[in-house]
């Protein structure tokens, strides 16, 4: 089924005033109305707009269609929302209106003297992002969220509201988790029922850690007699700090994990370390020396397997 654009066949913009619209209507209606139009499709035209002028008059209804509107794409075969429930009391002019307001609104309201209708319907879900932080992720947090909310003005325009929404973020999150807040969408129709907001989390950058769903990486400096010899030092976690046992032989890349001290859930993940041997700097002759004595007593070719396989 073809989507209908109510505002190009009455020849106005999205955001054209009650006025704007009901001028286009009286102008349009007296081009084609049939007994005096002698357009070869005056009949046809003449129904569209009456139809087109049936939407856009009610600040409602207008509403209820440029949200659907917005979601359709050209070339796509429309087809109502299974949440779309809008329904009609009052007396029907069969056939006075197309297939694509019958399907949308569920049955027209009919001619002029026959307008007294009610119709619900749901209200569209919202999607927003919300960044936190990874200790945010870790424990949850309250965040007071600024969004914007298009509503039907006095005039029939849609308008933007502002508004602020408290939102509990729940520990444990992980980056592109979605947050269902029920109610909390766009507003019913007809006293239908609101729409849900899904809150979209994004995880800001770390300093120390990096995020790989519930796991987290951290790049340990140790120093080469850490490494050489093994050693029990102190590395933070998300929880707080915790002791951390070197293996003797440990190597740079060498990776140890601490269970369970990623983000928490179902199961909690891990926080992986990757050690980094950073070398000391010579800067006397005495330091110098010892790297002397370093490479008599441990002669190594670290490149030596590289050699081999040029």
């Amino acid at each position: 089924m073809k989507f209908k654009d109510y505002y190009e066949l009455m020849g106005v913009s999205r955001d054209a005033s009650g006025d704007d619209i009901k001028r286009a209507y009286r102008r349009l209606a007296r081009k084609y109305h049939p007994d005096v139009s002698k357009e070869p499709d005056a009949e046809e035209r003449f129904k569209e707009i009456g139809e087109a002028y049936e939407v856009l008059r009610d600040p409602e209804k207008r509403a209820a269609y440029d949200k659907l509107g917005s979601r359709w794409k050209e070339g796509q075969e429309f087809r109502p929302p299974p949440d779309w429930d809008f329904q009609f009391e009052g007396a029907r002019d069969a056939g006075a209106f197309s297939d694509f307001f019958e399907n949308l609104f569920g049955g027209p309201a009919g001619h002029a003297g026959a307008r007294q209708s009610t119709f619900r319907g749901r209200g569209f879900d919202r999607q927003a992002d919300v960044g936190i932080t990874l200790e945010e992720a870790f424990s949850g947090a309250e965040r007071t969220l600024s969004l914007e909310q298009v509503v039907s003005g006095a005039d029939g325009r849609p308008q933007s509201r502002a508004r602020q929404l408290n939102v509990r973020i729940p520990a444990g999150v992980i980056e592109g988790q979605q947050i269902r807040l029920a109610g909390q969408g766009d507003p019913g129709i007809g006293g239908g029922p609101a729409g849900d907001l899904f809150l979209r989390v994004r995880l800001l950058p770390h300093l120390l850690f990096k995020v790989n769903g519930r796991d987290v990486d951290l790049e340990l400096p140790v120093a080469p007699w850490e490494a050489a010899l093994g050693a029990t030092v102190r590395v933070p976690t998300l929880a707080g700090k915790v002791d951390l046992r070197i293996p003797k032989g440990s190597q740079s890349g060498q990776q140890l994990r601490l269970k369970g001290k990623g983000l928490p859930g179902p199961p909690p993940g891990d926080q992986h370390v990757v050690l980094k041997v950073v070398m000391p700097a010579a800067e006397t002759e005495a330091q110098e020396e010892l790297y002397r004595n370093m490479a008599k007593l441990m002669p190594m070719n670290p490149r030596e397997s590289m050699e081999r396989q040029s």
